[in-house]
This record gives C-alpha cells, sequence and structure tokens, in this order.
C-alpha cells in the first residue's frame, strides 16, 4: 500500500510565527527520500498553513506524485490549472473548522461539480473527491466523473468505543468494495495514526493512504524521516 504524507502542519508551525521555518518544501524532500510515495498539501482559501508559494516550490521539486487538496472555488481552478499538481482532491472547507470536518457532499454539488472536474481534467490532473463511507455519496462520484476517491476514515479513527469503531470500519470496508466495482481508484484517510492504521491497510481495494498530523505529531519525537519510515513499515505489512 502507497503511502502519501500530508504536509500541511509543517506549514502550520511555521504561520503560528510567521517566521521562515520549519520548511514545508524541505520537509516534503525529507518524506519523499524516507520513501513516502506522494505529498500532500492543502491550499485553503484563508491560507492558514501552505501558502501558494509552497505549492508552486513543490510542484517544482517533488519527484513522486503532488496531491493539491484544494475547495471547489474558482479561485482555486485557476491555481491548480496553472501548478498543474498530478491530482486535485476536492474538499469541503468551512472557516472555522480546525481541520476538515468530513466529506464532499457530492450530491447537493452535482451540477457544479459536473462543470468543474472537467476543467481540471482538461488541465491534465487527475480529479479525487474526500467523501465519507456513504453508498449513495459514492455512487455520485462516479456519476460526476472523478478519476479516484479518498474515503474518509474520520468516524473510525475518532471511535471511543469498540463496538462504535467495529461498525465505522465495516462502513469504509463496504464504501471501498463499492468504490472498487464503480471502477473507481480508492484511497483512504483521515485521523489515521499509528495505533488505528492496520485494519484500514487490510482492505484489499484501498491503495494509498494519506496520513499528516500522526505523522507530523511523531516526527517531534523521532524526526520526519524515521515516522515517515515507522508508517510504511505498518503499511507495508499487509
Amino acid at each position: 500500500m502507497r503511502l502519501a504524507v500530508n504536509i500541511d502542519h509543517i506549514a502550520t508551525l511555521r504561520q503560528a510565527r510567521k517566521a521562515k521555518e520549519p520548511e514545508p518544501v524541505l520537509a516534503a524532500l525529507l518524506a519523499e527520500q524516507a520513501g513516502a510515495h506522494g505529498i500532500v498539501c492543502h491550499l485553503r482559501g484563508d491560507r492558514r498553513h501552505i501558502q501558494e508559494r509552497d505549492l508552486r516550490l513543490l510542484r517544482e521539486v517533488i519527484k513522486t506524485k503532488l496531491n493539491l487538496e484544494m475547495a471547489a472555488t474558482a479561485e482555486m481552478l485557476a491555481i491548480a490549472e496553472k501548478v498543474k499538481p498530478d491530482v486535485a482532491s476536492l474538499v469541503p472547507e468551512s472557516p472555522n473548522e480546525v481541520t476538515t470536518q468530513g466529506g464532499l457532499n457530492v450530491i447537493s454539488n452535482k451540477n457544479h461539480l459536473l462543470q468543474f472536474i472537467p476543467q481540471l481534467q482538461r488541465a491534465g490532473i487527475r480529479v479525487s473527491i474526500f467523501v465519507d463511507p456513504d453508498e449513495a455519496q459514492i455512487k455520485e462520484c462516479k456519476a460526476v466523473g472523478v478519476d479516484l476517491i479518498e474515503i474518509n476514515t474520520g468516524k473510525y479513527a475518532e471511535a471511543a468505543k469498540v463496538r462504535d469503531r467495529q461498525k465505522a470500519l465495516e462502513e469504509v470496508k463496504k464504501a471501498a468494495a463499492l468504490a472498487h466495482e464503480l471502477g473507481l481508484e480508492v484511497h483512504a484517510g483521515h485521523g489515521l495514526d499509528y495505533h488505528n492504521v492496520r485494519p484500514i491497510v487490510e482492505i484489499p481495494q484501498i491503495s494509498e493512504l494519506s496520513i499528516g498530523f500522526a505523522i507530523v505529531a511523531r516526527a517531534a519525537i523521532v524526526g520526519l524521516p524515521q515516522a515517515v519510515r515507522e508508517m510504511l513499515a505498518l503499511l507495508e505489512k499487509r
């Protein structure tokens, strides 16, 4: 299974002091050198962490795959068309959220997405949607023409009780199987860490995980290359 490392929280630390360090681009290079299969960053409308300068530099230096998380807005479309990440992952945004709170509501945004997604694809960008493990939403992902999806594992990761976590895991499994049957490439992420990732790794239809905060938090103790290698070891025991 592939690992895509989200470097947003390296930039969060930098922006907390409006400083020049730590450098998210250097973090991305270190993650690649440690074996990561891709780099993820989220250019938000409020620019709370990743900046356009970061995105431009990442596009120049990343040798694996650059995945840009973005809202489906005209501003972000123009940036994506110019920078040309390998993948554009469409996510919902709310001004006061600490992090993304849930998957994009594809059903209610279908008409907009039917116009928006082809514009990215014409620029040579593969399009993904961050979506909850909901059958109706995943079917709409296929209908709007995306290339792949990222299943939101937040409910699973945040479940406090064993039975709730198991129920949420079954939802992810069913969602992955459905998406695979529909011909979509299946990724997953949100809230995954060194303690809860293994059951997700064992879902055969999921080919890639996007993990950020847990790796950055671990990196504060052991260093980023070691944190990436430790996560890769868990993903390789499939």
